[in-house]
């Protein structure tokens, strides 16, 4: 096989990605899966190219066990690992679980800080090198592939960590990983604390050193990045960087900080990039923990713009503003979001991407009109520029004339009355498990419009006197998402104005797909 890497050309330092969305990750606050979803997950990880899946922690629960024997019944290629305490029953229980595993591999784990001696182990320094070197022996009468822990290893004193790394070495362990378990240690500390481990630990450099960094400072991914400065060779991570407290490092983060900087760290990782954001929304949907929208890399936002200035220069030239490609993470493109912050420039481009060859004056006009539209919503939609350009933006849709809303007794009721594009008055009521999902209820029932809410927040803008309540919706009408919003001084006003903005705009929609599909039987019944 020739070699890929051009002469002259230093090949990237290939990093190892241990992912521990399964085990870590699901330990974050609400992100529990069951053994069947973890399959789900561990298949995504396994197409992602996930050098080793964590599948779990047998000892902990029969569900973790299920879990790590169906995986390890599936998947063939990918190094499986489960976790363990530095204890007997808990590395043979571990052992059990990987016993039909291609690639197994058995994390073994102690304690290691000063605190957690005292406080949670109560052992003495010599009980902790006993414990670790009996127990990696152990876990290697079981399988050849062994990874050795040191929980709180960043608060731990360095000569000690090393007598620990040492012993656990000597026993036969594959993998050393140091954890900032805390999310306490700092970049320069990280770099120089692996690069002094791999220095003097004997036998350090015939295995492969490992970061785990947690995100309590917001610093798990520059740690990591540090800790391969150092010298680390694995890091652990997990997608959407969920995991205990603040989370983990985030896997996307890291790796798009190695493809994208690879010239400076000179590693990269055998992840496919393009299956990130597919992989991202998989896991949110399967633990209901909606991604972040500015999240790097896999947010709603990581590749939109809004501003004027940062639109006119993506649409010069894309580098002005984007380090990478939305298409190499798995996101179909950028997105240029019309609002009001906005220019000429974008508006004018989105416009001839629709059709529409304006003059100056024209422009001018319609700039106007979008500028006056963007008062009343974040976001103007193509629809909503097709609306603009035919001058029925502003058209008689449904308006609220009054609303009565009690949550008196079981269930919330509502009471609202529009006026209806024709000027007619309509009015419903509804009840529902709270006030706003009656009125909402309401509002469906008067407009005979369907709405299937996906988020929806309330908040405050401005001070005192002036403040105003402000809603926020994003829903779904049929296959189409919408976001809407209202303010008022009263947030259930604003969320009836938010509600009745997307309707309308869902009304026009399907009156123009109404008149396209009588103008389609037209057109079909004069060719006959």
């Amino acid at each position: 096989m020739n070699d890929p890497t051009p002469a002259g050309v230093v090949a990237p330092t290939p990093i190892r990605i241990f992912d521990t969305t399964l085990r870590d990750g699901e330990q974050s606050p609400g992100c529990s899966m069951t053994p069947q979803q973890k399959v789900v997950m561990a298949r995504a990880l396994a197409e992602l190219g996930v050098d080793v899946i964590e599948t779990g922690f047998p000892a902990s629960s029969e569900s973790d066990r299920e879990a790590a024997r169906l995986i390890a019944r599936e998947l063939r290629a990918p190094t499986l690992a489960v976790l363990s305490r530095c204890l007997p029953a808990d590395i043979e229980a571990s052992a059990r679980a990987l016993e039909i595993a291609a690639n197994p591999r058995l994390h073994v784990f102690i304690s290691t800080s000063p605190l957690h001696r005292e406080h949670k182990l109560r052992m003495s320094k010599a009980q902790v090198l006993e414990a670790t070197a009996a127990c990696v022996a152990q876990a290697r009468r079981h399988v050849d592939d062994v990874e050795f822990s040191t929980e709180d290893g960043t608060r731990t004193e360095r000569e000690f960590l090393a007598e620990v790394i040492g012993a656990a070495i000597a026993a036969g362990a594959t993998t050393i990983n140091v954890p900032d378990t805390l999310g306490y240690t700092t970049p320069d500390e990280m770099r120089a604390l692996f690069a002094f481990l791999i220095e003097t630990v004997p036998g350090a450099r015939g295995v492969v050193f490992s970061a785990h960094c947690h995100d309590d400072l917001g610093l798990a991914v520059a740690n990591s990045l540090a800790a391969i400065e150092g010298g680390a060779r694995q890091v652990e991570c997990t997608v959407n960087g969920i995991g205990e407290r603040a989370g983990n490092c985030a896997m996307e983060e890291l790796v798009m900080a190695l493809k994208v900087r690879g010239a400076w760290y000179g590693a990269d990782t055998g992840i496919d990039t393009r299956r990130l954001v597919p992989t991202s929304q998989l896991l949110s949907r399967l633990v209901g923990m909606p991604v972040q929208r500015n999240k790097a890399v896999v947010g709603a936002n990581a590749f939109a713009h809004e501003s004027g200035i940062h639109q006119h220069g993506m649409l010069r030239h894309r580098g002005t503003y984007e380090i990478m490609h939305p298409e190499d993470v798995g996101w179909p493109d950028s997105k240029m979001v019309l609002g009001r912050h906005s220019g000429r420039a974008a508006f004018s481009h989105r416009l001839r991407a629709l059709g529409y060859a304006l003059e100056d004056a024209q422009l001018e006009q319609a700039f106007a009109g979008f500028k006056a539209l963007c008062e009343r919503q974040r976001v103007v939609e193509d629809r909503d520029l097709e609306a603009l350009m035919h001058g029925d933006v502003n058209g008689e849709g449904f308006r609220l004339a009054s609303m009565t809303v009690s949550d008196r007794g079981q269930r919330a009721s509502a009471q609202v009355e529009l006026s209806d594009p024709d000027g007619r008055r309509v009015a419903e009521s509804a009840l529902g498990d709270g006030p706003v999902d009656a009125l909402f209820a309401a509002l469906s029932a008067a407009t005979d419009v369907e709405l299937t809410l996906e988020s929806y927040q309330v908040h405050s803008v401005g001070i005192g006197a002036d403040a105003r309540g402000e809603a926020n919706l994003s829903v779904r009408c049929g296959d189409t998402a919408y976001e809407g919003t209202g303010t008022s001084r009263d947030v259930i006003e604003a969320s009836a104005l938010a509600w009745l903005d997307i309707a309308n705009r869902a009304l026009r929609a399907r009156g123009k797909r109404n008149e396209e599909r009588e103008t389609r039987e037209k057109l079909a019944a004069l060719s006959h």
